[in-house]
C-alpha cells in the first residue's frame, strides 16, 4: 500500500538511507538530515509497505517563492510512478496553496519527467523594469566544505 505523508526530523535515518542510493548525497549524515528536516517548511515522503521510497523538500516564504529540493525516488523503484505521486503531493500540499508557483533545479536528463508532471522550462531571458530583457544567471557561493 502506498502512503504519502509529511516527513519530520524523526524520519532522518530513513531519509538518509534513501539518499545513500545516489552518490552525490551519500555523504549526508543522519544528524544533518535531521537538522535539515527540522528547518524545512514542507517535506513530503512516499511510503510503500512501510518503506520510504520517495521524498522531496520545499523551502518557501508561503507567498512568492517555493523551491523544491532533494527530489529522490529509490533507485530500485524508479519507473513505477512514485515520482509523479510525490510531486502531485508537493503541488497539492495545503501549506503551499497560497504560493504563486514552484521552482526547482534539475539535471538536463530529468527535464522530460518534470515536464510530464507540469513543470515548464523557465525562459532564461526576462523583462526588466528599466525596459528590454536580460538573461538570468545562476550564481552560487560555497560557505562550508
Amino acid at each position: 500500500m502506498t502512503e504519502v505523508r509529511d516527513l519530520t526530523p524523526a524520519d532522518a535515518a530513513r531519509l538518509t538511507a534513501l539518499y545513500r542510493d545516489y552518490e552525490w548525497w551519500a555523504d549526508r549524515s543522519v544528524e544533518d538530515v535531521r537538522t535539515a528536516l527540522a528547518e524545512t517548511e514542507v517535506a513530503v515522503g512516499v511510503e510503500t509497505d512501510g518503506d520510504l521510497v520517495a521524498a522531496a523538500r520545499v523551502l518557501t516564504d508561503y507567498t512568492y517563492y517555493a523551491t523544491v529540493y532533494d527530489v529522490i525516488v529509490a533507485a530500485d523503484r524508479r519507473g513505477e510512478g512514485l515520482g509523479e505521486t510525490l510531486l502531485d503531493a508537493v503541488v497539492d500540499h495545503p501549506d503551499l496553496q497560497s504560493v504563486v508557483g514552484l521552482s526547482l533545479l534539475c539535471r538536463q536528463g530529468l527535464v522530460p519527467f518534470y515536464e510530464s508532471v507540469g513543470f515548464e522550462l523557465m525562459e532564461p531571458r526576462l523583462d526588466v523594469p528599466e525596459g528590454g530583457t536580460e538573461e538570468l544567471v545562476r550564481m552560487t557561493l560555497e560557505l562550508a566544505e
